[in-house]
């Protein structure tokens, strides 16, 4: 019986393990250095918050292992030893595969900053930190967060629905400036600063101070000003766990490099998830790409593969979304911070500065090329379709209703849209 080894016990391994049974007898083994049971590692927030239970989730029953006849093997895998088709746990023991599958995931950034290895020093990716934060927040009265990204924004929030002061420190002229066009990053600015959090822009951490104990008590930053605080939060960003490949002949880069079948360039090697890198860029796409629903499905396509179904990984059209405090975030196709040549842009915010619009679409043919919306609920539905279907901007303009996610929610605002954008763009109107 051939035996399947999967390191890793997040969204994209266990998608595999759970799609594999569905298809085939083979013997699976699991390997985590976690959380024996799979959970949502984007509802830690909602744990801490007090919203649901570390138990909501975890979208499997505990008897999931046994139900699914997958083996469970908790410890940390220190090497991979293709030659011999095996791999070796911290504890010196050794399981041999006949498929192995590399699903190790994201680990915080750190960038050698001195004390950044203090206890009150955390990021927010694991259930040990949610302990770590749940132990430390009880007596804090200040906390520092590094990093101006989607897991910054969550960690503040957290912080202050425990009424702890909360200094953000970004590097960027203004909010995740790399991903949102300026009109965008401004909002979320302001809403930032009213939900009385301290928005320091352009400052980047240059030191964490240790007290006598050796806890964190405050940070230097790059303007030479100390900020006294008793949580550190470190959420510069992730990036792929695979120190313990260096040595392993797996070819690497940023990530693990994989074909668009999910192999790498050892033969029944393969990587999914965060932790793989396309050789070769699909699309606008990233070749890393931290996101839970595209390790869902490579997943998925890998358990295909595996079944005896070579089947190319192909993840379609572009989308996200996340929240910034009590804004919520979609985007659909590509909205650039900075557009190419080829694209124009309409931007609608509410004047209540809540909520907004952006449309990209190119210039010569109209073809529609993505939205962001901002407090306004769109269907993924909708938008998958126009993306493939290539429909012009127009037919977005005229259809936003059949976008709308909830009518009444959104009634009120999309003739004003409409009036702007052929305002704007007085050439497009129609006949």
């Amino acid at each position: 019986m051939e035996h399947i080894v999967i390191i890793g016990n997040g969204i994209a391994g266990v998608t595999l393990a759970r799609h594999i049974r569905k298809k085939s007898e083979s013997k699976i083994t699991i390997v985590s250095n976690e959380n024996e049971f799979f959970f949502s590692r984007t509802a830690l927030m909602y744990v801490f918050m007090g919203h649901m239970k570390f138990e909501h989730t975890q979208p499997y029953e505990n008897d999931f292992w046994k139900k699914n006849k997958i083996e469970l093997t908790l410890g940390q895998v220190i090497q991979v030893v293709p030659s011999a088709k095996e791999i070796i746990l911290a504890n010196d023991k050794k399981i041999s595969y006949d498929k192995l599958v590399l699903a190790t995931g994201s680990k915080p950034n750190k960038f050698g900053w001195p004390g950044e290895e203090l206890k009150g020093v955390t990021g927010l990716y694991h259930k040990k930190d949610l302990e770590s934060l749940e132990k430390w927040s009880v007596n804090a009265n200040r906390a520092v967060i590094v990093g101006g990204g989607l897991i910054g924004i969550e960690l503040a929030e957290m912080l202050r629905s425990r009424d702890i002061q909360v200094t953000l420190l970004v590097r960027e002229k203004s909010f995740w400036a790399g991903v949102l066009p300026f009109d965008e990053s401004q909002m979320i600015n302001r809403h930032i600063v009213e939900h009385n959090i301290d928005l320091r822009l352009e400052t980047n951490l240059v030191e964490i101070l240790s007290d006598e104990s050796g806890n964190a008590k405050g940070v230097v930053t790059d303007k030479g000003e100390i900020i006294l605080c008793d949580i550190v939060g470190l959420t510069a960003g992730v990036s792929p766990n695979i120190d313990f490949l260096k040595n392993s002949g797996i070819e690497l880069g940023k990530g693990i490099k994989v074909d668009r079948f999910l192999e790498t360039n050892i033969k029944d090697i393969y990587a999914i998830g965060d932790c793989a890198e396309q050789r070769v860029a699909i699309g606008e796409r990233t070749v890393v790409e931290a996101v839970w629903y595209t390790g869902r499905m490579m997943g998925e396509t890998l358990s295909q593969t595996l079944s005896g179904i070579p089947t190319a990984y192909n993840p379609g059209n572009w989308f996200n979304s996340a929240k910034f405090l009590d804004i919520e975030y979609q985007t659909y196709g590509w909205v650039l911070a900075k557009p190419k040549e080829y694209e124009a842009q309409f931007y609608w915010e509410h004047q209540q500065g809540k909520k907004a619009i952006r449309i990209s679409f190119d210039k010569s043919n109209r073809t529609f090329l993505g939205i962001n919306t901002f407090g306004i609920r769109m269907r993924h539905e909708f938008f998958d379709k126009v993306l493939t279907e290539k429909k012009t901007v127009e037919y977005v303009i005229e259809n936003l209703l059949k976008a709308n996610f909830d009518p009444e929610f959104f009634t009120s605002h999309h003739k004003e849209i409409q009036k702007q954008f052929y305002k704007q763009f007085d050439s497009f109107k129609t006949a």
